[in-house]
């Protein structure tokens, strides 16, 4: 119990930073110089002022100062880390593997707000993962294979779309994304991750072409969807490929095909 209160709140004071590094990159400041400020009246901030959540409910999402509305982005994404890294405690232990997922989700976290907020992956953001998730993989014992095979598909996927289409149907960005999470997860759960990438972004993109939100040439931020399903993957990927192995996603589909047609079933 205890363990996981502190997983919440230092995972809010990590989202805290997220939100401060996704800002300053968006604007060209560096995220590791000089104290925060708020963004419309430029006024640094005090302590008070940066209580992960709290400072945003006792300040009814308002500057103190000027009285601008903060982005609702600043309270979900210091909860949403919150809830992650409270995740990585509860699904590993108080473990480097804990340490190593709370890590890797803070720089997916950021690469998903940031694609889906400008539809941009920085390299700025991706090629720092690959190295941490890199040397990270390494220390929780996986094997070096494992990754260099993972690597390798989780690039090479994107980059052979990215040659198909010169460019018009992914960005460079997918690329290394690809590539770190490979390096995070190996082979073959970088796979499950990318079909969970693709399930996922296939569900949301047709909902929204429905809704009329979107139309059929629509850019979508697919970063958004590979970070959501790398960190889905490291917390189950196993148990979502052990389901698969054993027949359970052919079950899954069987059954939903016929409650589909007779919902007496």
């Amino acid at each position: 119990m205890l363990e996981g209160i502190i997983a919440f709140v230092l995972g809010t004071a990590i989202g805290s930073f997220c939100n401060a590094v996704i800002y300053r990159l968006h604007v060209g400041d560096s995220p590791w110089r000089g104290r925060s400020y708020c963004p419309h009246c430029k006024h640094p901030l005090a302590i008070v002022d940066l209580v992960p959540l709290l400072s945003f409910l006792v300040l009814h999402g308002r500057c103190r100062y000027c009285q601008q509305p903060i982005a609702g982005q600043y309270f979900w994404v210091e909860l949403a880390m919150g809830l992650l890294a409270l995740g990585m405690v509860w699904r590993f232990g108080i473990s480097l593997e804990a340490v190593v997922g709370i890590v890797m989700s803070a720089f997916l976290l950021v690469i998903f707000v940031y694609d889906l907020r400008h539809q941009l992956i920085l390299d700025r953001v991706s090629l720092p993962a690959m190295v941490v998730a890199l040397v990270g993989s390494l220390v929780i014992g996986r094997e070096p294979l494992s990754l260099l095979v993972g690597a390798i598909v989780g690039a090479g996927l994107f980059f052979l779309q990215f040659a198909l289409s010169k460019g018009r149907w992914i960005g460079g960005g997918d690329i290394r994304l690809g590539a770190a999470l490979g390096l995070m997860l190996g082979w073959p759960l970088v796979g499950v991750s990318l079909v969970l990438a693709y399930f996922s972004g296939a569900i949301v993109a047709l909902g929204m072409i429905l809704t009329k939100r979107k139309s059929w040439t629509s850019a979508v931020p697919f970063g958004t969807f590979l970070s959501a399903g790398g960190v889905a993957t490291f917390l189950w990927g196993n148990d979502i490929l052990q389901w698969y192995l054993a027949g359970g996603f052919f079950d899954w589909v069987v059954q939903t095909f016929l409650r589909f047609y007779n919902p007496t079933i």
